[in-house]
This record gives structure tokens, sequence and C-alpha cells, in this order.
């Protein structure tokens, strides 16, 4: 086994998802994601994609994301919502309440800790 890894969602088969139906807002979103690597079942990162639409997030865990395409506005509850597009990154921290909500089908890659 290498201790290299391409950053390839080509490489392995997409999970599909969606948001659980209490916490959907709008729309029909279907999520696409292509877990990469799983470290000790505490650290994850991979690829993940999703259809337009909102639903309510709650963060139990830490992430890092960096946008690669499409649109997507993500509020905190109580601040100003920010809207996110290529090139952008973002941490959530655990306890992170609020919406997340897809404007143009969005694609991200990810690193999250447990």
């Amino acid at each position: 086994m290498s201790n290299l890894l391409k950053f390839d969602p080509s490489s392995v088969e997409a999970e599909v998802g969606a948001p659980a139906p209490d916490r959907l807002i709008s729309g029909t979103p279907e999520f696409r994601t292509w877990n990469l690597e799983e470290a000790g079942g505490s650290l994850y990162a991979g690829v993940w994609e999703a259809t337009p639409g909102k639903w309510r997030i709650i963060y139990d865990e830490w992430e890092y994301f960096h946008i690669l395409s499409g649109h997507s506005i993500v509020t905190e509850e109580g601040r100003e919502p920010i809207h996110l597009r290529a090139g952008d990154s973002m941490i959530l921290r655990p306890g992170f309440k609020g919406t997340w909500e897809v404007v143009e089908t969005t694609r991200k890659d990810y690193v999250i800790r447990l």
C-alpha cells in the first residue's frame, strides 16, 4: 500500500443520498459523495456534489471544504448568508447550525474530522 493517494473521484463509486426528510426546506436535492480516504474512523476526505435545494444542517464534526464548481449559500443561524462559488473555501466547526442552499449544482472537496 502506498502512502500517496491521488484525489480522483473516478477511482471509487459514488454514494447517493439526500437530506433527511425532517431537515428538507425546499426542492429535491440529491447528493453524490466520493469518499476517497477514511483514516481511523475519525478522518474522512473526498468529493461531494449536490443538486439544487435547501436544508437545515447541524454539525457535530469539523469540516474544511473547497468549492470546485456551482453556487451555494450557507447561512449560520442569526448571521448573514455566505455565497460560495468555485474557488471559495470554508471551515464549519462543531456546533454550527444553519442552512445549506444549493442554487446551482455544487461540487466541493472536503476533509472531515469527527
